[in-house]
Parts: structure tokens; C-alpha cells; sequence
């Protein structure tokens, strides 16, 4: 029986990542260094400290502080205009809340931008908890963020949905035992999430579909 139902938030819910993969170019530009590529493939799903690793592997000469605070600054700007929402959301919101199951989210976003995506989307009464990656000493791909939101919200991982959208998220979500479905955004699954995912849905409507069919959980 499921418990509860844990969702990522940029990439999942809101269509968030076309932002993200825009600012590293100008903001790298601020101090004079090229955009090496494929840094926004690796950075996304990351937050804080695991951010800026992944920044100083790609950019070493960049003081990857900078540069994460700068990139969040950024995308909040444009965050504060409004992101789309991915679709199936409201859908599988209303069907989760109609089922009675309490639900957090967990993302590598900051708090402030979580409650504001959630406020512009008109979704934030469906969550009991909400849970930043940022400043965390160990963010995804470590599951402490999930966990952190399965005890806040009283539920047991085993029988906890995880929803994700990136690579680290998913392994996040398998290594804290949840029951972790991905439905892939900017990146398609790779042998890890095949393998180890309950199930790869490409949409949340087919996820809404599953859980009434009783086919998830």
C-alpha cells in the first residue's frame, strides 16, 4: 500500500530545465570563461557542494561558489515570470489527493523557489513538505533528502513513490529504498535507472494511469 509520494520538482513537475541549460553560458561569460560542453547534462540534479564539484570538473579555473550563486540568481529571475507545468501534474496531484496520500517534495532547488513554483502553479496546497538540496551535506545522488522528507511526513520508504526526472534523483531515490519511477526530461534513462527504477513513464499521466490501474506500488 502506498504511503505517500515524494516529486522532484524541476524537470518533473515544472519544465524548468530549458532555464537551467541557458544560464551557464552567460554566466560563465561574467568571468571570462568558455562554456565547456556538456556541463549542464552533468549538473543537472545537483545542488550546493555537488554542484560546484561538478562545475570545477568541467571549468577548474572557475570559482564554482560564484558560479552556482550566480546561476541560481539567474534562473530565479526567470523563474519569477512563471515556468509551464509538465504535463499530466494536476492530474496525478488530484488523483494522489483524492486516494488520501500525503505528498512532498524534494528538490536541489532553494526553498524560496520551490514555494515560488508551487504558488505560481497553483499546486502548493497538495504538499505536506517541502525539502531543499541546498546547503545539504550530502545532496543527490545521496538519498538524505528523501529520507529526510519520508520521516518529516510520518511514511516508510518501501512504500513511498519517489518521482524523478535526472539520473541523480533516481539513484537517490533507490538508495533511500523508495519506490522511485522516473519520467525522463532532458535525459533519457540509462542502464542504472532501467535496472533499478520500479518503472520509466513518459509522462505523468501515464504514471496517474499506472497507479489506477493498480500497477504501481
Amino acid at each position: 500500500m502506498i504511503e505517500g509520494a515524494i516529486f522532484d520538482m524541476d524537470g518533473l513537475m515544472f519544465d524548468t530545465e530549458p532555464i537551467w541549460t541557458r544560464v551557464w553560458e552567460p554566466v560563465l561569460a561574467t568571468i571570462g570563461i568558455a562554456y565547456p560542453h556538456g556541463l549542464a547534462n552533468a549538473v543537472r540534479g545537483t545542488s550546493g557542494k555537488s554542484m560546484e564539484a561538478v562545475i570545477n570538473r568541467f571549468a577548474p579555473e572557475a570559482d564554482a561558489t560564484y558560479v552556482r550563486e550566480k546561476a541560481y540568481e539567474m534562473v530565479h529571475a526567470e523563474l519569477e515570470k512563471g515556468a509551464p507545468k509538465k504535463p499530466g501534474v494536476d492530474e496525478l496531484l488530484a488523483f494522489l489527493k483524492e486516494q488520501g496520500v500525503p505528498m512532498g517534495v524534494a528538490s536541489s532547488s532553494s526553498l524560496q523557489v520551490i514555494e515560488m513554483n508551487l504558488a505560481n502553479g497553483g499546486v502548493r496546497e497538495y504538499f505536506d513538505e517541502l525539502f531543499t538540496g541546498v546547503g545539504m551535506t550530502h545532496p543527490k545522488p545521496e538519498p538524505d533528502i528523501f529520507l529526510n522528507t519520508a520521516e518529516a511526513m510520518g511514511v516508510d520508504p518501501a512504500h513511498t513513490l519517489v518521482f524523478e526526472d535526472s539520473l541523480s534523483g533516481v539513484r537517490a531515490g533507490v538508495a533511500g529504498g523508495f519506490i522511485t519511477v522516473m519520467v525522463p526530461d532532458m535525459l533519457a534513462p540509462d542502464d542504472f535507472a532501467r535496472e533499478n527504477a520500479a518503472c520509466i513513464c513518459k509522462d505523468l499521466f501515464e504514471v496517474r494511469d499506472l497507479l489506477a490501474a493498480g500497477k504501481l506500488g
